[in-house]
C-alpha cells in the first residue's frame, strides 16, 4: 500500500464515510489553515474524530487512529469560518504524526476491504436496502439524492458506507462502522442499527397517529357543539344538555334552602357556559355533586319507645350506667318536646371499658345513622374545615365528608380520640372543632369547600378521651364529660361471661358443644393474667384460650373442651400477677399510696431509707416537680412536728432522708401522695412499722392537713384489685364514693381524716411516743402571715 503525508482535520462528532459526499464548516484555527493549505495542492485532507468532542484544541493523543481520507470538491469562505463540500476516498490508517508549526501533518496508509461478493452478500445488499426504503415509508428524512445512490445498483461496500451515513447514530457507533473493513460484518452490523431506528420511527408514527385522532375528535366535538348552539339560539330553544338538565333536578330534589339553592344553580350556570376541557370544569362538577348528595333536609326518625331503647342498651354493655342514663333522658325529653338540639357528650376514661363501642349501640337505640372519626394525631385543620376549592385536590373536611356518607343530617357522629388532636404549621384542628361541637352555633356550620352554612344542630356528637388534661379549655367547656372508671373485678366476669365468650367463640368458629369456660376459670384468667381497667386485654387472653382449642378441634379431637382454672396455665403459661399485691409483712419506713394513671387507677409504694448525712432529702423514681415538692413538704411539716411526733429536733442535721418510689422507668407526678410520703418518712424516723393492709391517698400542706384529691374511684377499684383492706381518704372526698361499685365498698374500710395526725394514728402498728410541749405545738398551729402582713 501507498504511504501518504496528508494534513489531518479533527472533527467533533460527524465522520465521512467513502462514497459519500458532505458539507462541513470549520472555525478553528488549526482546521482552516490545513483545509486552505490542502485546497491550495492536492485538495486531499483525512479527516479523525474526536474522543472528546468538547476539547477545542485536540492534541495527537486526543484524536483516534481511523479515518477517512477525503477531497475538497469545493470551498467558500465566509467570516472567519469555511464552508467545504467534502467526498470520502477511503479508510486510511495513521501511522505516524510530522511536526508542522499550523496545523497537523500525518503518514497515512489506504486500508484495505475484506471484499467478497457471494449470495449471502447480496442477500444482505437486498434486505438492507428493502429496510432502507421502510425507514423513509415510515417518516425518516434522508437526501434525496442519497436515497437514489442506496436505491441504485453499488457495490457491497458503498452501499453500506451510504447507508451508514444516513442513519441517526452516536459518534462511537459511526466510528465503529468506519472501523470494520470486512463488508459482510459491516452489513450485518447495520441491519441490526437499522431495525432498531425503524422500531422507533414506528413508535413514533403510532403515538403522532393517536395524538392526531384525539385532537381530531376533541375539535369536531367543540365544532359540533358550537353548531348546536348556534342552532338552539336560531330557534330560541336554548334547552340544557342532559348533564345539566339532571344536576338541575337533584338540586331540586336535594330540598336545599333559597341561599344554598342560589348558590348551586350559580355554579351550575358557570359550568353550562365553560369549555368541557376547561380543567376548572371538574372542580366545579365534583362540588355540585357534593352539594346535591349532602342530605340537607333528610332527617331519621327517633325511636319513641324508650324502654326499647335502654334494652338495647343493656343488651350491648354491662355497667355504664351514667351513659345510659344520658341517653335515655335526651329521648324522654325530645319525646316530649318534639325537637331538641343534639348534645355534645365525652367519653372520658382509660382505654378498654367501652367509650367507643358504646358509639353503636346508642345509634341502634336511638335509632339513627353511625359516624365514626378517628381524630387521633390529625394537626390539619383542613382535615375539620376542608381546604378552599382554589387548591388542587381540595376536598370537604371529615365532618361534612361524614355527614354526606351517613345520609341523613342528625347521625350519631362520634368523634374518637380528641384528646390526641396535635397542632403545627397548618393550624389547630381543635379550633376549627369549637364551631361544630358548640350547640349555639352550629347550626350554621360553615365548611370551607362546601362555602355555604350547614345545620348541624340536630347531629348527636358524642367525643371519647383517655385524658382531659391535653383538651383545651374552650373546647373542653363545650362538652359534658361522663367518665368512665376502671371495672371491677365482678364487672371484668360479668362482661367476660356475658359477651366477649361470646364473641370470640363465634369469631373462632367454635360452638358451645365444643368448648366451655368455667366461672372459675374465667376468674383465673381475671386475677392472674390481666392487670388493667379496661377489658381488652382480658378479651385477647380469652381469644388465645379459644385458639389453642380451635388448634384441637381442627385436628380431629372430637370431645368437647372443658377449661378449668386448672387447666388455663396450660394455655396461658405461668401467672403472670398474684391475687395480692400487698407485701406480707408490717415494713419500717414503706407506706401504700394509690394513684391514678390514664389506663385506670394503680396503687404505689413508697420507700424510705435514713443514712448519716447533713440532712439532705434525696428523691428518686422518676418524680415530677408537683410529686418533689409534695416530698419537700412533708419534709417540712415532720422538721416543724418533731417534737410532737416523738422526734428530736435536729434529727436532720446527722441524717440524709432517701425518698424512692419504686418502678422508676414509670414517670410519676401529682399532689395526692403526700399523706403516703409523711406516713414513711414518720414510720422510717420513729422505727414504727406501717400496717401494709392500709393504703392512703390525699394531699399534705406545710400544717399537715388533708386536702381532696381527684381519681376516688379508680383508685378504690386498684385497692380492691390489690387486696387491700383499709382506706384512708380526705373527709373531702366522701362524696365521691357514691359511684363505687356496691360490691367494692362492702369488702374495705373507709377512714376519712381532715389532719395528719389523724393517718399515723391509722397507719402506725404503734403510737408514737409523744413529749407534748405547749409551746412547741403553739409555735406550730399559729396562723401562717402573708408575705404582704410580715411587716
Amino acid at each position: 500500500m501507498e504511504e501518504k503525508i496528508v494534513p489531518i482535520i479533527p472533527i467533533r462528532d460527524g465522520i465521512i464515510f467513502p462514497s459519500t459526499d458532505s458539507v462541513l464548516t470549520f472555525g478553528r484555527p488549526k482546521s482552516l489553515a490545513a483545509l486552505e493549505s490542502a485546497f491550495q495542492r492536492e485538495r486531499v485532507v483525512c479527516f479523525v474524530l474526536q474522543k472528546n468532542a468538547r476539547l477545542n484544541d485536540p492534541t495527537t493523543d486526543d484524536l483516534y487512529s481511523i479515518g477517512t481520507l477525503s477531497r475538497i470538491e469545493r470551498m467558500i469562505r465566509t467570516d472567519g469560518e469555511i464552508n467545504a463540500q467534502v467526498r470520502g476516498l477511503s479508510r486510511v490508517k495513521i501511522l505516524s504524526y510530522e511536526q508542522h508549526d499550523s496545523y497537523f501533518m500525518a503518514k497515512v496508509v489506504e486500508l484495505k476491504e475484506e471484499a467478497e461478493t457471494n449470495e449471502e452478500i447480496k442477500a444482505l445488499c437486498n434486505h438492507l436496502t428493502n429496510e432502507f426504503r421502510k425507514a423513509m415509508n415510515f417518516g425518516k428524512s434522508a437526501d434525496f439524492l442519497l436515497f437514489m445512490n442506496i436505491m441504485s445498483e453499488t457495490s457491497p461496500s458503498e452501499l453500506s458506507d451510504l447507508v451508514a451515513s444516513a442513519l441517526d447514530l452516536k459518534p462511537t457507533e459511526r466510528q465503529e462502522l468506519l472501523e470494520m473493513t470486512n463488508v459482510k460484518e459491516r452489513l450485518q452490523k447495520l441491519t441490526e442499527l437499522l431495525a432498531k431506528e425503524i422500531k422507533i420511527l414506528e413508535l413514533e408514527r403510532r403515538i403522532a397517529s393517536k395524538t392526531q385522532e384525539r385532537f381530531e375528535k376533541g375539535a369536531r366535538e367543540a365544532m359540533l357543539r358550537e353548531r348546536l348552539r348556534t342552532i338552539e339560539e336560531e330557534l330560541g330553544d336554548k334547552e340544557e344538555n342532559s348533564e345539566i338538565r339532571v344536576l338541575l333536578s337533584k338540586i331540586k330534589e336535594a330540598k336545599m334552602s333559597q341561599e344554598v339553592e342560589e348558590k348551586a344553580k350559580k355554579e351550575l350556570n358557570k359550568l353550562q357556559n365553560m369549555n368541557q376541557f376547561n380543567p376548572e370544569a371538574g372542580y366545579i362538577r365534583n362540588y355540585l355533586d357534593l352539594m346535591v348528595a349532602l342530605p340537607w333536609n333528610k332527617e331519621s326518625k327517633d325511636s319513641a319507645d324508650i324502654s326499647s331503647a335502654e334494652k338495647i342498651l343493656d343488651e350491648d354493655h354491662y355497667g355504664l350506667q351514667k351513659a345510659k342514663e344520658r341517653i335515655v333522658e335526651y329521648l324522654a325529653v325530645h319525646k316530649l318536646s318534639g325537637k331538641m338540639k343534639g348534645p355534645i357528650l365525652c367519653f372520658a376514661g382509660p382505654p378498654g371499658v367501652g367509650k367507643t363501642s358504646i358509639g353503636k349501640s346508642i345509634a341502634r337505640a336511638l335509632g339513627r345513622k353511625f359516624v365514626r372519626v378517628s381524630l387521633g394525631g390529625i394537626r390539619d385543620e383542613a382535615e375539620i374545615r376542608g381546604h378552599r376549592r382554589t387548591y388542587v385536590g381540595a376536598l370537604p373536611g371529615r365532618i361534612i365528608q361524614g355527614i354526606k356518607d351517613a345520609g341523613t343530617k342528625n347521625p350519631v357522629f362520634m368523634l374518637d380520640e380528641i384528646d390526641k388532636v396535635g397542632s403545627d404549621f397548618r393550624g389547630d384542628p381543635s379550633s376549627a372543632l369549637l364551631e361544630a361541637l358548640d350547640p349555639e352555633q352550629n347550626g350554621q356550620f360553615s365548611d370551607h369547600y362546601l362555602e355555604v352554612p350547614f345545620d348541624l344542630s340536630n347531629v348527636m356528637f358524642i367525643t371519647t378521651a383517655n385524658v382531659l388534661d391535653t383538651i383545651p379549655p374552650a373546647l373542653r367547656d363545650r362538652l359534658e364529660i361522663i367518665t368512665f372508671s376502671g371495672y371491677t373485678h365482678d364487672e371484668k366476669f360479668r362482661i367476660a361471661r356475658d359477651f366477649l365468650f361470646k364473641k370470640q367463640l363465634e369469631n373462632h368458629g367454635l360452638k358451645d358443644s365444643q368448648l366451655e369456660l368455667t366461672d372459675k376459670g374465667l376468674q383465673s384468667i381475671i386475677h392472674h393474667y390481666t392487670r388493667e381497667a379496661g377489658v381488652r386485654n382480658l378479651e385477647r387472653k380469652i381469644a388465645t384460650v379459644l385458639r389453642k382449642a380451635a388448634k384441637k378441634v381442627a385436628e380431629g379431637y372430637t370431645e368437647k373442651i372443658v377449661v378449668t382454672d386448672k387447666d388455663v396455665s396450660k394455655y396461658l403459661g405461668p401467672e403472670r400477677f398474684h391475687g395480692n399485691m400487698i407485701e406480707k409483712n408490717d415494713e419500717i419506713g414503706q407506706a401504700t399510696g394509690l394513684a391514678w394513671t390514664e389506663a385506670g387507677g394503680d396503687i404505689l409504694f413508697i420507700e424510705v431509707a435514713l443514712m448519716p448525712g447533713k440532712g439532705q432529702l434525696i428523691l428518686t423514681g422518676q418524680l415530677g416537680d408537683v410529686m418533689k415538692e409534695s416530698c419537700q413538704a412533708a419534709m417540712s411539716y415532720i422538721r416543724a412536728r418533731a417534737t410532737d411526733l416523738g422526734i428530736p429536733e435536729k434529727f436532720y442535721q446527722k441524717i440524709d432522708v432517701h425518698v424512692h418510689v419504686p418502678e422508676g422507668a414509670v414517670p410519676k407526678d401529682g399532689p395526692s401522695a403526700g399523706l403516703a410520703i409523711t406516713t414513711a418518712i414518720v414510720s422510717a424516723l420513729t422505727k414504727i412499722p406501717v400496717n401494709r393492709k392500709v393504703a392512703m391517698t390525699g394531699e399534705v400542706t406545710l400544717r399537715g392537713r388533708a386536702l381532696e384529691i381527684g381519681g376516688v374511684k379508680e383508685k378504690v377499684i386498684a385497692a380492691h384489685r390489690a387486696g387491700l383492706k383499709t382506706i384512708i381518704l380526705p373527709k373531702d372526698n366522701k362524696k365521691d364514693l357514691e359511684d363505687v361499685p356496691t360490691e367494692v365498698l362492702n369488702d374495705l374500710h373507709f377512714k376519712f381524716v381532715s389532719h395528719m395526725d389523724e393517718v399515723l394514728k391509722i397507719a402506725l402498728t404503734k403510737p408514737l411516743k409523744v413529749e407534748k410541749k405547749t409551746s412547741a405545738r403553739q409555735a406550730v398551729d399559729m396562723p401562717i402571715m402573708h408575705p404582704s402582713q410580715a411587716y
